[in-house]
């Protein structure tokens, strides 16, 4: 019998020796990310955005002027004289358009200039020019016009250099270890005829794939190396026209060399590969996108066609099937690589950016792994049958995971690899197994049984009976007050005189809450979580948490006069409340639990008290207790804030004081100063005018409530958290009128 036993381990073990072997192997073939593993990975990825592609959103500020076969059949073949081109600027320019990017290249002198004609043989004693036009140059003139408005020129990757060098015209900001380095590298760009290098005010590159790159355009340079330096592709380029900025900020690693982490543009942040190309979230194309050439020049005073370039940056390309310029996409269409360039910006304004690091093909290795050790421990314990299921229940929550990473944070995360290469280890150790005696099966499905008694799962079944976990769902008020500046107040003393520090404050802020009919849900360190309306209703409960924060803010002064604080710092509080639908009741095992809250108006509460140091006061409440206690409580307008976890911007307000305070002279007169100085920054007046305004507002603070005096030197350089419109999904552009500027 002992011989058996040595023997069922001996086989068990070699099983497993060689399942480990596989995962091995896996691991191997996966680092060395062979063509077949890498395709079928893209494939994947492409297989994600059909099904989720991404939505149209027609509000977005750009457009495609498309040169289409209508408007060659209009205007001719191309190219065009660049007097059409300089033609087309000015209509764009004067309907209002942020930027105008050619995605097309200008590498030879225009043709049709007279200047050119005459010196043409073929043409010679044929073609006859008045005196005045000979000397027409069709490039100065395509170029004095461009000089008038935001034109971002196209340059493309070439092996050969032929011309003169192009100098990019935006400034690269390096941050980490020289991250621009691991570019992809171009030899030499093409050359812009002059004067039009000159005129630009941008200059990028058109390529939406590196030298010699063909198939599915799945990710796009946003910045390439070039022989002059950093150069950026044409839709970064026109984005930082549009915005008008002077550099772009490009993020890199700061332990390793030549490693790009992201660029950054103004408001603007777009995470990239090492190489500084950017996944292209695709949506299926638009016509919407497209505006005809011909309209735009036939009909340029059109209200509707000024409707559909004002503000937006204006990419100028074309769709035309002999021009060659179509590529195909994840979504298996064919499109203009002018589209390509659209769908990167558009992008980059929803924030929906594709996201694929380092971390998680390290997490795709080890769910290769895992999958790995999922099958051979229940097969070598279970058999093929249960490790079919438990591989497959673990397939599925991979496949899940994948999906939900998609869907909810953009993340690329590849399942084919650990899917494939799991099932090729299920299959190879199926096999092996399959070789085994039936008699060690059914040793082994002997020994499962005795894992699983059933009478075990009929007494945690008895017991789960008995008690009940649990809650409702109702409306409640949750307060969270933690200390400011806690830290250094622990490194001053020792750890006994601060638990009786602690103990002695939270006894007199907890019977501030108790005596508002609050309950306090537990102590966090150094802060506090209370709450109103349960188990027992309370009326007017925001009112009365709000009455507690004033309560305890009193007591907080009475504390810090108090001997226990003598020879030490005074303590200050940041206090939130929230109120909002949760869950109340018993959460917990089944073993123990407590009696406490769960929701999301938790999560607010606790987000704005941490927000008091932003907007430096003492309490903060959220809108929802300011509707229910504006009537009974001084409270003033604090902005808006960024709670972290929540998609949306939270309003939040200062409680400054009771019903006595907001019936006085001097709340009254505060409230109206408060209230023109918000007027101000909306409308937005000079900051020499707000800080007029805040100026004003602390002075008469000094005798309502001197603790607002912080809040109102804060307020300028927090304009923008009282601006509705910082909320607002539009994304427009705007430049001054440069019409009067001097010709180049």
């Amino acid at each position: 019998m002992r011989l058996k036993s040595k023997e069922r381990t001996g086989r068990r073990r070699a099983f497993r020796l060689v399942g480990l072997g596989l995962i091995l192997f896996g691991c191997f073939i996966r680092i060395m990310d062979p063509y077949p593993v890498r395709m079928s990975r893209m494939i994947y990825f492409d297989l994600l955005q059909r099904m989720s592609p991404r939505e149209y959103t027609p509000d977005l500020p750009v457009r495609v002027v498309d040169i289409d076969e209508e408007s060659l059949a209009n205007w001719g073949q191309w190219p065009w004289p660049r007097t059409l081109l300089a033609q087309m600027v000015q209509n764009l320019g004067e309907n209002g358009a942020a930027a105008i990017a050619f995605d097309m290249l200008f590498v030879e002198p225009d043709r049709y200039s007279p200047a050119r004609l005459l010196n043409d043989p073929a043409l010679d004693g044929v073609l006859t020019v008045e005196r005045h036009a000979q000397k027409v140059d069709y490039d100065v003139l395509f170029g004095l016009e461009a000089a008038h408005w935001p034109v971002v020129m196209g340059t493309a990757a070439r092996i050969s250099q032929e011309g003169s060098n192009v100098t990019p015209k935006a400034g690269i900001i390096e941050v980490g270890e020289a991250p621009t380095s691991g570019l992809i590298s171009v030899p030499h760009w093409t050359p812009i005829a002059p004067p039009l290098d000159r005129s630009a005010a941008g200059i990028g590159g058109v390529n939406v794939s590196p030298l010699g790159g063909t198939g599915i355009i799945r990710r796009v340079p946003v910045l390439w190396g070039g022989p002059n330096g950093p150069m950026p592709g044409l839709g970064i380029e026109a984005l930082r026209v549009a915005l008008d900025a002077p550099f772009i900020l490009a993020e890199g690693s700061a332990d390793e060399e030549g490693i790009m982490l992201a660029v950054e543009l103004g408001d603007f942040r777009l995470p990239t590969t090492e190489n500084g190309e950017v996944w292209v979230r695709y949506r299926h194309d638009q016509p919407d996108l497209y505006l005809s050439a011909d309209r735009v020049m036939q009909t340029p005073d059109d209200p509707a066609l000024r409707a559909e370039i004002e503000g937006r940056i204006i990419l100028i390309g074309t769709s035309a099937a002999g021009l060659f310029d179509m590529h195909q996409t994840a979504l298996g269409e064919s499109v203009p690589g002018v589209s390509i360039h659209a769908q990167l910006l558009e992008q980059i304004f929803t924030g929906e950016m594709l996201n694929r690091s380092d971390v998680t093909a390290a997490l795709e290795l080890v769910s290769f792994v895992l999958l790995g050790l999922i099958v051979i421990a229940v097969m070598s314990s279970f058999g093929a049958v249960a490790s079919f299921v438990a591989g497959g229940v673990a397939a599925a929550a991979v496949l899940g995971t994948s999906w939900l990473a998609f869907q909810n944070q953009l993340t690329l995360f590849d399942v084919t690899f650990p899917l494939l290469g799991g099932m090729a280890n299920f299959g190879l150790l199926a096999g092996y197994l399959f070789v085994t005696t039936e008699r060690e099966k059914r040793e082994i499905r002997q020994v499962f049984s005795h894992y699983v008694a059933p009478e075990i799962l009929d007494e945690m079944e008895v017991s789960g009976h008995r008690l009940q976990l649990g809650g409702e769902t109702q409306e409640i008020t949750v307060m969270f007050s933690d200390i400011r500046g806690f830290t250094p107040l622990s490194e001053s003393v020792s750890a006994t005189d601060l638990v009786a520090l602690l103990n002695e404050l939270f006894s007199q802020v907890g019977d501030q809450i108790l005596q508002e009919r609050g309950t306090i849900d537990k102590f966090i360190g150094d802060a506090v979580m209370a709450f109103w309306n349960a188990p027992l209703p309370v009326e007017d409960h925001p009112c009365r948490a709000a009455h507690s924060a004033l309560l305890m803010r009193q007591a907080l002064i009475r504390f810090n006069a108090s001997d226990v604080m003598k020879g030490r710092p005074p303590i200050a509080l940041a206090t939130g409340c929230a109120t909002g639908l949760a869950c109340v009741g018993n959460i917990g095992s089944r073993s123990r639990f407590n009696y406490t809250v769960i929701g999301d108006v938790v999560n607010v509460a606790a987000r704005i008290e941490q927000s008091c140091r932003h907007v430096e006061y003492d309490i903060l409440v959220s809108s929802s207790v300011y509707k229910a206690a504006r009537q009974d409580l001084a409270m003033l307008e604090a902005g808006f804030v960024d709670l972290k976890g929540k998609s949306e911007l939270e309003a939040v307000f200062l409680l400054v004081g009771n019903t006595t305070l907001r019936t006085s002279p001097g709340f009254m007169e505060l409230a109206a100063a408060h209230g023109d100085m918000i007027a101000a920054i909306r409308q937005r007046q000079s900051y020499v005018q707000i800080k007029k305004h805040c100026n004003l507002c602390a002075t008469l603070a000094t005798e309502v409530e001197p603790g607002l005096r912080p809040f109102y030197q804060a307020v300028p350089g927090r304009a923008a958290d009282f601006r509705s419109d910082v909320q607002s999904d539009q994304i427009m552009f705007s430049h001054r009128a440069q019409a009067n500027l001097p010709s180049a």
